[in-house]
This record gives structure tokens, sequence and C-alpha cells, in this order.
């Protein structure tokens, strides 16, 4: 039986891949990448012959149904997405649950990150963090979103467009309040920053947007004192509430993120909306 190979391939600087997986993409039956020219040229750098083949979001079944034809040979198989390690929101979770399924081996091949390399540079605490991902791009569901990750106690950590961070900001600092917080920007390349700050300081700083790929880590909610109790849920409620709906609806909500009493959160929700 032949083992599918989950290869983390550089986020930018070419350097950060590590022997193992040039070893792995040079002896792969077969290669499937994101995007087949980016990865070209990482091979080209580093001398690897190897032809990728394209698995994206469109053509996932149809490539899984290959790979596991050569999987069946008994031949290896090397995913790779567009930079980073493949899966965290990028394709490929289709095809691993196949080759499982299948009974082949998985087989992660660690490197660089972006998600990790963004926290650890940000100056907040890395212990413990929830990723997220990229938030909703309506409103209304990134609102609620947002809402719900208020009370917790973990750093965040969001993917976002550059074209989208103003207006993920500036709702973040609605949702959260002044939350210290990092925009990580082109990490890795000739342009990268670390731009720190409160979330009302960050939404002016990028209120005309930014450019390259963006990681965003925000602090988590502080330990729950009485203050930083009514803080959290003031900020849930006016996040939740924007998104729409009934009080009894917004209570319901707000109770399930933060852990508090929906008895209590639907009397603050209508003093709130008096």
């Amino acid at each position: 039986m032949g083992a599918l190979h989950v290869v983390a391939t550089p986020i930018g600087n070419l350097e950060d891949v590590t022997l193992r997986a040039l070893r792995v993409l040079g002896e792969a039956a077969l290669l499937l990448a994101e995007d087949t020219r980016r990865t070209r040229t990482l091979l080209e750098r580093h001398g690897i012959e190897a032809r990728p083949v394209s698995l994206h979001a469109h053509n996932e079944a149809q490539r899984s149904a290959l790979a596991l034809e050569v999987l069946g040979r008994g031949q290896d198989v090397a995913l790779v997405s567009d930079a980073g390690t493949p899966l965290v929101s990028d394709p490929g979770e289709r095809l691993v649950a196949a080759a499982l399924e299948a009974g082949h081996a998985v087989v992660p091949v660690p490197g660089a990150s972006a998600l990790l390399a963004a926290l650890v540079g940000s100056g907040l605490p890395a212990a413990r963090f929830h990723f997220a991902g990229f938030p909703p791009r309506r409103a209304g569901e990134r609102d609620k979103l947002f809402a719900a990750l208020a009370a917790r106690p973990e750093t965040l950590l969001f993917f976002e467009s550059p074209r989208r961070l103003a207006d993920t900001l500036a709702a973040l600092a609605g949702a959260l309040g002044p939350r210290r917080a990092c925009v990580a920007r082109e990490l890795s390349k000739l342009h990268e920053e670390f731009v720190r700050g409160t979330l009302p300081e960050l939404a002016e700083r990028f209120a005309d947007g930014a450019r390259g790929e963006v990681t965003l880590v925000v602090a988590g909610a502080p330990a729950r004192s009485a203050a930083a109790t009514d803080e959290v849920l003031e900020a849930a409620i006016r996040a939740r509430s924007a998104a729409g709906g009934s009080p009894s609806d917004i209570a319901r909500d707000v109770a399930r993120a933060t852990g508090l009493a929906r008895k209590a959160v639907y009397a603050r929700v209508l003093e709130s909306s008096t």
C-alpha cells in the first residue's frame, strides 16, 4: 500500500523547506499541488524534476480518484498547497479522508505555517490559541462569529484578505473592545511586517486596507472579574444584536458563547434595547 504525504512548503522564503520535504517531493510517484506554477518555482529552485498535477477546490474529487489509483499500486503520493501546511484553509480534506478510508497511510511532513509564525511573532500568549480561519464575508455572519468568540480566553487567530482587513478590524474592535492585537503581513517575505497595538488602533492604521497576505492575532478574553465579565457580555450582546434576531435568540446565542445564565443575559439584552 502506498502512503499519502501531506507536505508543508514555504510561505514565502523558498529556503524554509525541510530536507525531508524535498526528498518526499522528489520520490513521490504523483505530486498534487494547489497551484502547479507556484510549486514548480519551488521544485526548480531545489533541482527537483517532478511534474506537479493540480488539485484545487473544483477538481478535488477527480484528483482524489487519481491519487487512490496510484496509492493502490503501492506508490506514494505527495500533496502540497500554495504555501504552508495543506488542509489549513486549503483543499485536501477530501483526499485525506478518502485515502484513510481506503486503508492507506497518511503521513504529515511538518514545516512552514503562517499561523504559527504569526502567533510566535505577535507578542501575545502562545500556550493556548484558537484558529478561526477566514471570517465570513457577510457582515451578519461575521458579527455572530465574533460574538461567539468574545468570551474565549485563548489567543485568537484569523486569516484575512487584505481587502477586507479594515472592515474585520473595525468589527473586532466593536465586538471585543480595545484588546491587544497584531497584524502579521507578508510573513517570511522581503516586506514582512508585524504591526502591534489595540484593535481600535489597528483599525485606524489599516483603514485604507493593506497589501499582501495577512494573519491576524488577537488577545483572548481577560480573566473574569465582575467588571471584565460585564464588559465581555456587553460586547457580545452588541455584536450579536448587529446580526439581527429576537431578544430571545440573541440571549440564547450570547449565553452559549459566554457561559453565563441565559435568564441573566436575556435581562441584559432587554435592558440594552431600551
